[in-house]
């Protein structure tokens, strides 16, 4: 796949071969909105080409969402679902991205296991007690609620209580309900992409993080914005490069219970 924007800031998105003869478009260029081929110069367009058509897109301000409709082996929705986020205008949104061998239930397992949070991860979390889980005659399955603190230094925390819900099959949200940064959101997508050479699966884990917070020190935050969003990228790396591991280990050990069977 292949995606690029047009001069009107719009999104688009095709499939990455050349219709010619199979040049990457990714390794091409972009002129007055259209993709320029590097082999022979196709010029190609959100209008699309016999034998490549674009793909629908939907850009939330935050994702850029593709559906590859019969390609994605799936029944598509008419439009993402995109949970309910702190205002734009008031907050800060950082995007990171990492792949894994493993499969979206296993990445959706490692979200919805907080329990392992200050065990896996001390570096960030201390103090952590699942307050809330599906219980009684009609629970919510999609839905948790924890207290946790997010470590400053040593044993120090900003403490908080954050619910996790499922909004769809593949997303985990975490929102702050009470505490510093109350409404801000992490939003955990897990995509799969197919598998390697070897078989085994890939899942690409894609996660938003939408901070706010009503501190006049945030307003100031948000004018640097750009300075700021690294290290909320970095942060989420670090604690994915541990839940991969984790999300893989769980692949690993049920692909080997499966080949028992």
């Amino acid at each position: 796949m292949v995606a690029w924007r047009t001069p009107d800031g719009g999104a688009h998105a095709g499939p990455g071969a050349c219709p010619h003869l199979g040049a990457p478009l990714c390794r091409g260029a972009v002129d007055e909105g259209n993709l320029v081929c590097r082999w022979h110069g196709l010029s190609l367009g959100p209008q699309g080409f016999p034998g490549w058509s674009p793909y629908p897109v939907h850009d939330d301000g935050v994702l850029v969402w593709v559906r590859l409709n019969e390609v994605g082996g799936e029944d598509p929705l008419e439009a993402p679902v995109v949970p309910e986020r702190p205002e734009r205008a008031a907050s800060i949104a950082a995007v990171e991205s990492m792949a894994g061998r493993c499969e979206p239930e296993d990445i959706i397992a490692n979200r919805l296991d907080p329990w392992h949070g200050s065990w896996f991860h001390p570096y960030s979390f201390v103090a952590l007690r699942v307050l809330e889980v599906p219980e009684g005659p009609e629970p919510d399955p999609d839905r948790m609620v924890v207290e946790v603190g997010f470590k400053v230094a040593g044993r120090w925390g900003v403490p908080v209580q954050a619910e996790f819900i499922c909004p769809e099959p593949r997303t985990v949200l975490m929102r702050i309900i009470k505490g510093e940064g109350v409404g801000s959101v992490v939003e955990t997508h897990a995509t799969p992409l197919g598998s390697d050479a070897s078989g085994v699966p890939r899942t690409a884990v894609v996660e938003a993080t939408i901070a706010s917070s009503e501190r006049v020190g945030f307003s100031l935050a948000r004018r640097v914005a750009g300075a700021v969003r690294p290290f909320m990228r970095a942060t989420a790396r670090r604690l994915w490069r541990d839940d991969l591991a984790y999300a893989e280990r769980r692949y690993l050990l049920r692909s080997a219970r499966r080949a028992e069977d």
